[in-house]
C-alpha cells in the first residue's frame, strides 16, 4: 500500500490568459467537452490511491468549492426525474472514501507559498502536487500514479518531467541529472526558466511532483525569485542539499491548458474520443473547409 494519500492543488491563480471567461469563472472551471480541468487532476490523484485533496484556493474560486460540495438540490431533482446515470455522475465527483480540504491562499506570493500553505493538512507525510493546468493523457495509469509508484520504491521527492525543445526552455523549470532507471534520473542541477543557452538539458518539468515534507521546512526559509514569487524549484533545489531528489519522465501527452492553444487542442483531442460525441464530431469536421 502507498505512503502516499494527500495530494496538494495550488488553484489560486487569477488565470489572466483566459479573460475574460476568468474574469467571472475559476480557469480550473473550464471544461475540456463536459469536465473540468480540476476534475481531471481529482481523478488522477484517486486513481493513485489518494484520499485527501486539498485544494489552496484564492476569493475568486467558489466555484471550484461549489464544484466538490454535496448537490443536494440537483442531487434530489435528478433522483426525482429518474435520471439515474446523470445522477451517478454528479455523485461520482468525489467518491465516498475521499475527503476535500480547502485552504484559502490569502496572497498571491507564487507555488511554493500555494505548497506551504498547505502544511497544516499534509502533516508529517509524503505528497503530491498537481497543477490541473497540465492535463496529461495516459493509455495505462496516470501520471501521479506511476510517480507514486516511484516514489514507494526510492522513498525521494520525484519531479514529473518531459522533454521540450530547448528553444522553449525559458518557459520552464529545468532539470539535468545522472539516469538511474528506466526514465529516472537523479536530479543533480535545477534551473527556473534559463535561456535556452543556460538550460542544463531538454529535460522541463510539468505540473506534477511527490514530495516529503521536509520540503516546508525549506520553503519557509526561501527567498523570492523568478516573478518575485516564492518559487517550488527553489525550495526543491535547497531540498537536495538534504536528500535525493528524482526527476522522472513520465508516460502520457500533456496538454498545457494554461495556454489557449493547448486548452483547444486538449478540448479536440478529447471530443475525438468522448463515447458520446466522437463519431459525430468527426464527421464535422470532415465537412469543414480548412
Amino acid at each position: 500500500m502507498s505512503s502516499v494519500k494527500t495530494a496538494v492543488f495550488p488553484v489560486a491563480g487569477l488565470g489572466t490568459r483566459f479573460l475574460p471567461a476568468t474574469k467571472s469563472v475559476a480557469k480550473e472551471m473550464l471544461s475540456i467537452v463536459d469536465k473540468p480541468l480540476i476534475q481531471y487532476g481529482a481523478e488522477e490523484a484517486i486513481e493513485a490511491g489518494i484520499n485527501k485533496l486539498v485544494f489552496i484556493v484564492g476569493r475568486t474560486k467558489n466555484s471550484i468549492i461549489d464544484h466538490f460540495d454535496k448537490s443536494y438540490e440537483l442531487e434530489t431533482e435528478l433522483e426525482i426525474r429518474g435520471k439515474l446515470d446523470l445522477l451517478k455522475i454528479v455523485k461520482d465527483v468525489i467518491p465516498d472514501g475521499v475527503a476535500c480540504v480547502f485552504i484559502r491562499q490569502s496572497e498571491a506570493l507564487g507555488l511554493g507559498h500555494a505548497v506551504l500553505c498547505a502544511e497544516a493538512a499534509v502533516g508529517n507525510h509524503p505528497f503530491a502536487v498537481i497543477l490541473p493546468d497540465d492535463l496529461i493523457r495516459n493509455e495505462g495509469n496516470g501520471c501521479v500514479k506511476q510517480m507514486v509508484k516511484v516514489f514507494d520504491e526510492y522513498q525521494s521527492s520525484i519531479i514529473g518531467t518531459q522533454t521540450v525543445a530547448i528553444e522553449e526552455s525559458d518557459k520552464y523549470g529545468m532539470v539535468a541529472g545522472e539516469q538511474i532507471g528506466d526514465r529516472i534520473a537523479r536530479v543533480e542541477q535545477i534551473v527556473e526558466k534559463p535561456a535556452p543557452s543556460e538550460a542544463p538539458s531538454n529535460q522541463a518539468i510539468v505540473g506534477r511532483y511527490v514530495l516529503t515534507p521536509a520540503i516546508f521546512d525549506l520553503l519557509r526559509t526561501t527567498q523570492r525569485g523568478a516573478g518575485d514569487e516564492i518559487q517550488l524549484t527553489d525550495g526543491i533545489a535547497a531540498l537536495r542539499e538534504y536528500e535525493q531528489v528524482l526527476s522522472y519522465s513520465f508516460e502520457g501527452r500533456r496538454y498545457d491548458c494554461g495556454s489557449k492553444m493547448g486548452y483547444l487542442q486538449a478540448t479536440v483531442e478529447f471530443a475525438l474520443e468522448h463515447e458520446e460525441l466522437a463519431d459525430d464530431f468527426k464527421k464535422y469536421l470532415k465537412q469543414l473547409k480548412l
